[in-house]
């Protein structure tokens, strides 16, 4: 069986330059789908789908995020960009009833590992996508702090340090 590495973490702080970094070093990763379902979307006229629709596209997005969980992959390590349970926590944020279904089956997701990328200044960028102010990154990360432990998920905090620096650190952390 695999061992499951989730990188989780508000907008900004860092999940997919690790994650490009380990594809680098040959590990299988599932990269962050959120860009590209939010961009689906703009050819229609919306700017923003999780501010238009948000239970719709976190319903999307949860069921996109536990295809790719459920997934069999042949693989001895595998890392996730941000997991299902991310889509509740910034439900949570936006102070938005997540649907039940939902909940549920977040019962039903484990990870061996999870890190999580802290709101870091130094590095956060808006861009057209990644909309949030930094207070916002600040506010999401204490969202998804609470989110994970409603699932009883132990976040492992990474370091403020260069992305090969990050890497390592997961990497002795799971022994590898």
């Amino acid at each position: 069986m695999s061992t499951k590495i989730l990188i989780t973490g508000g907008p900004g702080t860092g999940k997919t330059s690790l994650i490009k970094e380990l594809l680098n070093r040959g590990f299988f990763c599932f990269p962050e789908i959120v860009r590209e379902l939010k961009s689906s979307k703009r050819s229609y006229g919306v700017k923003n789908y999780f501010e238009s629709s948000p239970i719709d596209f976190t319903e999307k997005l949860f069921d996109l995020r536990t295809n790719q969980y459920k997934k069999e992959i042949k693989s001895d390590t595998i890392f996730y960009d941000r997991g299902p349970i991310d889509s509740i926590a910034y439900l949570k944020f936006k102070k938005i009833n997540c649907p039940s279904r939902l909940i549920n089956l977040a019962k039903t997701i484990k990870y061996d590992f999870y890190f999580i990328a802290e709101p870091w200044e130094k590095i956060y960028v808006n861009d057209e996508i990644r909309e949030e102010t930094f207070n916002q990154c600040e506010m999401i990360h204490q969202s998804i702090l609470s989110t994970y432990k409603q699932f009883n998920a132990e976040l492992i905090s990474l370091p403020f340090k260069s992305v090969n620096d990050r890497v390592e650190f997961i990497l002795n952390r799971i022994n590898i």
